[in-house]
Order: C-alpha cells, then sequence, then structure tokens
C-alpha cells in the first residue's frame, strides 16, 4: 500500500512549547501560535521535537499539545507531523500509537540519542517502529549533533526501501554529500525536508522537497514565502529571503535552542520566554545581540 503524502511538501514549523512562569503549558497562548503559524502561510506543523522541548515534557504534556495541534490543523485545514521518537523502541511505539490516536497525520521519529546503536540497531530500530505502526507515515528524523548518530545515506534508502510508510526524512547532519545521496537515489515519492534553515534554499535546489523549520515560529509568512519561491525554482526572491533573514537564522542557535527564539518571540509579543531546565533563558549578552538583529531586520 503506497501511503498518500502529497501534502508533505513546503515549509514546516517545529513548533515551540509556551510555558507560564510556574513550567505549566499555556494552552492559549500555543493555540494563537499555531492559528499565527497556518495563517501565516505553514500548512505543516511539527509539534513535539526538540524546538517544542519535548525532552522536558512528560507523556501526558506531549498529548495533550499534540491534540491542541491537531484541533487548529483540523479547523484550518494544515497537517500535523507528530514527534514521537526516543532511544527507547518500545516506548517510540507505543507514543507512535498514541500520537496517530490523536489524529497526528504523520510520526517524526529522531534517531535513538544516548545509546549510540550501530547502523544495523539503527534500522533494527526503525524497522520495528514501521511494522508496529503500519498505518501511520513516518519521517526519519537525522541530527547528529543532538544524538550522537548519525543515520547514513545506506540506511536511509534501506529503510524507504523496505516500509511504504517510512515516507520521507528530516536531515539535519549538515552532510551535503550524504544528503545528495538521499536525494538521488531514494524511492519515487520519499521526501527529503532540511532540518536547518539556514541549508533549505541549496538543498531544495538539488532536490530536497522542504524545510523543518525554527525560524518560521518568529517569521511564518516570510519563510513559508522563502520555501514556497524555491519550490517553484524562484531562487532569485527565494535568495533575497534567505539573506536578510539569515542573521536571525543563525541567531536562533547562538545559545542553546530553543532558548533564542523564544526570547525572540517575547520582544515579538507572542509569548513568554519561559524554558524548562536544564535549558535556561539567554544570557544579557545574547539579549542585546538578539535586540540588535531585531532592529536591524525592522520586525
Amino acid at each position: 500500500m503506497t501511503m498518500k503524502i502529497d501534502w508533505m511538501r513546503g515549509c514546516a514549523t517545529a513548533l515551540v512549547t509556551p510555558f507560564r512562569k510556574d513550567g505549566s503549558v499555556d494552552d492559549a497562548v500555543f493555540q494563537k501560535l499555531v492559528e499565527r503559524q497556518v495563517k501565516g502561510g505553514v500548512k505543516l506543523l511539527v509539534p513535539c521535537g526538540t524546538t517544542g522541548e519535548s525532552a522536558t515534557m512528560d507523556e501526558a504534556e506531549r498529548l495533550h499539545v499534540i491534540r491542541m495541534t491537531v484541533e487548529v490543523a483540523k479547523r484550518l485545514k494544515a497537517h500535523v507531523i507528530a514527534g514521537t521518537g526516543s532511544n527507547n523502541t518500545a516506548a517510540t511505539i507505543d507514543f507512535t500509537r498514541k500520537a496517530r490516536e490523536a489524529g497526528a497525520d504523520c510520526a517524526l521519529v529522531v534517531a535513538p540519542y544516548y545509546n549510540k546503536p550501530t547502523q544495523e540497531g539503527m534500522f533494527a530500530h526503525f524497522s520495528e517502529v514501521a511494522k508496529s505502526v503500519r498505518e501511520m507515515p513516518i519521517m526519519l528524523y537525522n541530527v547528529p549533533s543532538r544524538t550522537s548518530s548519525n543515520i547514513s545515506a545506506e540506511t536511509t534508502l534501506r529503510l524507504a526501501e523496505k516500509f511504504d510508510n517510512i515516507v520521507a526524512t528530516k536531515e539535519a547532519s549538515g552532510n551535503f554529500t550524504q544528503i545528495m545521496e538521499i536525494i538521488r537515489r531514494r524511492p519515487k515519492n520519499f521526501r527529503v525536508f532540511s532540518g536547518d534553515d539556514m541549508t533549505t534554499v541549496p538543498l531544495i535546489s538539488l532536490g530536497a522537497d522542504g524545510l523543518v523549520s525554527v525560524c518560521a515560529n518568529e517569521l511564518p509568512k516570510q519563510m513559508s514565502k522563502m520555501v514556497e519561491h524555491a519550490l517553484n525554482g524562484s531562487f532569485h526572491f527565494a535568495r533575497k529571503i534567505h539573506y536578510k533573514i539569515l542573521p536571525l537564522m543563525e541567531a536562533n542557535f547562538i545559545e542553546a535552542s530553543p532558548a533564542p527564539c523564544k526570547f525572540v518571540m517575547k520582544e515579538l509579543g507572542l509569548c513568554d520566554e519561559h524554558i524548562r531546565l536544564p535549558l535556561v533563558p539567554v544570557t544579557k549578552a545574547t539579549q542585546d545581540k538578539l535586540r540588535a538583529i531585531i532592529k536591524g531586520m525592522k520586525l
């Protein structure tokens, strides 16, 4: 059975999770942020990823955030790619099933972190998830800088060829040789998304299908338009937006993400910057840098 993923193209936003001062999820603000994304042109919503601080949320909170995202997505005709991965295969399967029941359209499954599996271990992990949740489209998530494990091009392609429901990868390795190999040899309809705002335009020029963005939290209209221009082959316009936003793309990682992004969103009046330990708000020096970038970009 071939999965229908015609909708899986364009700019996706790795949604921040706004917290109150007491550390609880701010439901009302979150729903407004999701609505702002869709109204800004983003049709793919990614709750409970790295930017959403899923690592410091319990299962009930993550499910609640996914359900809120699904509610807005259904109302505004968007799609939800929910973060469900962990370094525990059984737990990943269980939570992916729950995300499916909650209404998510696809699961974003990160490479197992900390355990540092071999490529065979990686293949076995994703195989078990795919076999156990056959009705759920799966997007692999390769981010070696955080997991200490790289999903090789060969492993990605083996998984894509063997399982109809492994339909995409979010590639945040920054390894263009690896990503080009995936694009060159991928099965028909397998999607490749940039996992890094700064590499999006060049990767789309090489055949990638979209972006899972941090910067779109701050600038959904500009980021979705940049991706749209690139996918349409209008690289002159895509480059103009890319270089205009580049200082902010870079600044979002001055300190551990999503702390810089949350500070910028606070400055734009979108949400508070509260963040869960072990992450902390950005320093005064970083605040000054971010304010200067915001002023320079006339946001």
